[in-house]
């Protein structure tokens, strides 16, 4: 099944922030074609399988109804090739049963880590799915990132894209509560990915849901330590055993932590001494915001990504633990092929009064909105 709209529209190649990150803009008038196409490709757990391309005349994505993946995102260089910039599996059945580092995937009920697989909420302790030694990971053992969501195209003016909807039953993993999750992502004229994860619960509960793309702006030529890297946050949240965060609140500035500043990141991890894995503190509290969270250029391709996101944080993760992985295309993933960044709520949060909160109540609802923002840098 093919949808088609055709209109005339300036397309920006990048945008914003020239003043932070020195970025110079161009615009290109060009006749945009916004086209979905839709291929059934397997069934699981009894559910129809499809593969959805997004198609804007300059870049394509590609998505699935499969743990809401992102499987590709096909974007132009600075001489107009056209390559996946995204770690990913050769087919969307490879994710089914070979998906371990969540390639693409959404995840929840709860990304990142919640420590001893327990939280209190009005004085009930709830015990969830241990999946990452004596901690949840990623809303534990099977997560949003292997449901299968009912799912719609949608289109609008200058976007096109899909509508998934999943219905977390109460007690799954261990999370309370009757959780109905929407997430939308749309391919806009811009070049922008944008996604929006809507929630609603029946009983109190916790909830903080993000995607787990791994970028590598050459086209996966190799790692990402070419890669230049700006994060606008000023601390992070520290983390002890089992990656948890102990509380605090710590300023990056001056320290191998800081990104306030474009850095190149081979560098720090260098300095580092081993990879990235850290929660960065995007705002104080929860809000509304859409706020730029990051910038990540690659000089020998020209490709430049931005990140906007309304979460009060943002995970980055240099694939630490990717080693010897058959990915797409014949490769093989190695460690610090890729950077993630994961804009979500901070790790461990239900079990950190003095962190922003992650509660949900039922008549409320949880809105966290991604853009990812795809161009080429004009020197």
């Amino acid at each position: 099944m093919n949808i088609k709209l055709n209109l005339v529209t300036l397309i920006i190649l990048i945008s914003g922030s020239a003043c932070l990150s020195q970025t110079k803009m161009t615009l290109i008038e060009k006749e945009a074609t916004l086209e979905i196409r839709v291929e059934k490709v397997g069934a699981w757990d009894d559910k129809d399988v499809y593969k959805y391309t997004l198609d804007n005349g300059n870049m394509q994505v590609e998505l699935t109804n499969y743990g809401g993946i992102i499987s590709r995102i096909i974007t132009p260089d600075k001489d107009g090739k056209l390559e996946n910039v995204v770690l990913a599996l050769e087919t969307v059945p490879d994710y089914f049963t070979k998906n371990g580092p969540y390639l693409g995937a959404a995840v929840g009920r709860y990304a990142n880590r919640i420590g001893k697989a327990s939280f209190t909420l009005d004085g009930e302790t709830f015990s969830i799915t241990k999946n990452n030694g004596e901690n949840t990971l990623h809303g534990g053992a099977k997560g949003f990132g292997v449901k299968v969501w009912n799912a719609e195209t949608v289109s609008e003016k200058d976007a096109i894209g899909v509508k998934m909807i999943y219905e977390s039953v109460d007690g799954e993993e261990g999370f309370p509560g009757n959780l109905t999750t929407t997430l939308w992502m749309a391919l806009t004229t811009n070049n922008e990915l944008k996604l929006r994860f809507e929630s609603t619960t029946d009983k109190k509960t916790v909830v903080n849901l993000t995607n787990h793309s791994y970028f590598n702006l050459s086209g996966i030529t190799g790692d990402v330590r070419d890669h230049e890297l700006q994060i606008f946050a000023d601390a992070i949240t520290p983390a002890g055993a089992g990656q948890i965060p102990t509380g605090e609140i710590k300023a990056v500035a001056g320290t191998r932590f800081d990104f306030q500043t474009p850095k190149n990141l081979g560098a720090q991890l260098d300095a580092l001494g081993e990879g990235f894995d850290h929660n960065y503190v995007t705002k104080r509290d929860n809000s509304d915001e859409l706020k730029k969270i990051a910038i990540v250029k690659h000089s020998g391709s020209g490709r430049v990504m931005e990140v906007y996101s309304t979460a009060p944080g943002v995970q980055l993760y240099t694939a630490n633990h990717v080693r010897n992985f058959a990915g797409a295309d014949g490769k093989t993933y190695q460690p610090h092929w890729a950077l993630c960044l994961e804009p979500e709520a901070w790790p461990d949060s239900p079990n950190k009064p003095n962190f922003p909160s992650t509660s949900l109540a039922p008549g409320e609802k949880y809105v966290h909105k991604i853009v990812y923002m795809f161009g080429v840098e004009v020197k």
